[in-house]
């Protein structure tokens, strides 16, 4: 179960060990893969069918891999009025905040009367890939498909594997809440490679959005390039930095919260009270004790977690923004005032009340977070992940011949005779 560490030479340890997590050897994976890719784009639906029969459904008919929005709406009616009422308030969460992210076109005349700006276009068609099973999580639709709707994309393709032919009506039902355009009941690598080629049946796409097991993120890398992706994301994890303010229950539940992912889900947290960390410590036990996932939690807390003793805030800060992670929650009474000390991070849940479960769901912020370090350059999924921007140059003939002299010069430093020229023919 979970350790409480304080020496330097174990948290350096420890550090180790998170760098390795999630680090998959795909050579096995990597050649099954390649193989069904270039199956998909040679053969289209007739692979399409095979790989599907053979991995998700014996019995799997390409004439019906389209879901009709009929299917989806029955699927959201038989849901109870709660669970309705929830998916109908997160999307409305989710959609307002992503409003806030949205750019326009900008245009201006700078003092040679050149005007100058850059032109923001909605991609045509994008692809989300949503993980199928029992273990379906409509939260992925609405965060991967709101932001999308949000920029204007018009065609928003969904796949999702339907195993022995189930598809959870929970992700049915989100993906009609979310007006998706057209969703499919494939998956695994061969719905990605169909999403990048196209096939008769299924519409190749700008870029490909959404988490799945290695074959999926596998196949994202493969045809990256040909389409846009959005990340190959590894797996979960949550710091905390707390002091003697902290909440232990608050704190216990929220570790345990994210550790419960699967067994390489990472929980962290750096703490300056000791006592307080044996109470956490002992707490998060109790609630151990209540879970059904106890298998998964007993392998995630005991090899990638840990409770870590520091001597003061800004040595929690250090590690955290050394840590980079994908959740940071700040359990502390004056959490506001160190955010702007925070440089590395996903997402950050500021106060004892901003659990990481409301980011998860409720809130409005997307979930959809760089994770295993890459919070030090990457960003939240959000709506620029779904436009191009074009930079926007006019000019006239007076506010051109301010700068073709300097143009000239410089071209001609770098030896490139004809940019020169292109720019000395405008003087006539």
């Amino acid at each position: 179960m979970i350790e409480i560490i304080k020496e330097k030479k174990d948290i350096e340890e420890y550090f180790q060990v998170l760098k390795k997590r999630g680090a998959v050897n795909s050579g096995e994976f990597s050649n099954v893969v390649k193989e069904i890719v270039s199956d998909i784009a040679e053969y289209g639906d007739l692979a399409l069918e095979k790989y599907t029969k053979k991995f998700d459904d014996a019995n799997f008919d390409i004439k019906n891999i389209e879901i009709s929005k009929e299917e989806q709406r029955l699927a959201f009616d038989s849901l109870d009025e709660r669970l309705k009422n929830v998916l109908l308030k997160s999307k409305d969460r989710i959609y307002s905040y992503h409003m806030h992210q949205k750019r326009e076109t900008w245009e201006y005349t700078d003092s040679i009367g050149a005007k100058l700006g850059q032109k923001i276009t909605p991609l045509k068609s994008v692809g989300v890939y949503v993980p199928g099973g029992k273990a379906a999580y409509p939260s992925s639709v609405l965060m991967n498909v709101l932001p999308a709707k949000v920029a204007g994309v018009k065609n928003i393709i969904m796949v999702t594997p339907a195993p022995k032919g189930y598809i959870n009506p929970l992700v049915l039902a989100a993906a009609y809440v979310c007006e998706v355009d057209h969703v499919y009941k494939v998956g695994g690598a061969q719905a990605i490679a169909s999403l990048a080629y196209g096939t008769n049946s299924i519409p190749k796409v700008d870029k490909i959005v959404g988490p799945g097991n290695i074959f999926v993120a596998l196949a994202k890398r493969e045809v990256y390039g040909l389409v846009g992706i959005d990340s190959i994301a590894g797996p979960s994890e949550i710091a905390i930095i707390a002091d003697s303010t902290c909440k232990t229950n608050y704190v216990a539940a929220d570790l345990l919260g994210q550790a419960e992912h699967d067994e390489q889900a990472s929980s962290t947290l750096f703490i300056t009270d000791e006592a307080k960390a044996k109470e956490i410590k002992e707490q998060l036990n109790k609630y151990y004790n209540e879970s059904p996932r106890r298998e998964i939690l007993t392998k995630s807390l005991t090899n990638c977690s840990k409770i870590i003793v520091v001597n003061d805030l800004k040595e929690a800060i250090d590690y955290t923004n050394r840590l980079a992670p994908e959740h940071l929650e700040l359990a502390l009474d004056n959490a506001r005032s160190i955010v702007k000390d925070i440089d590395n991070a996903g997402a950050i849940f500021i106060g004892h009340y901003a659990a990481e479960a409301l980011g998860d769901y409720m809130a409005g912020p997307n979930h959809v977070l760089p994770t295993v370090g890459t919070a030090r350059f990457f960003s939240p999924l959000g709506v620029d992940d779904f436009i191009k921007k074009s930079s926007l140059l006019e000019f006239s003939f007076e506010a051109c011949q301010e700068l073709i002299d300097d143009v000239d010069c410089f071209a001609e430093a770098e030896g490139l005779g004809m940019h020169a020229l292109s720019a000395r023919v405008r003087k006539e």
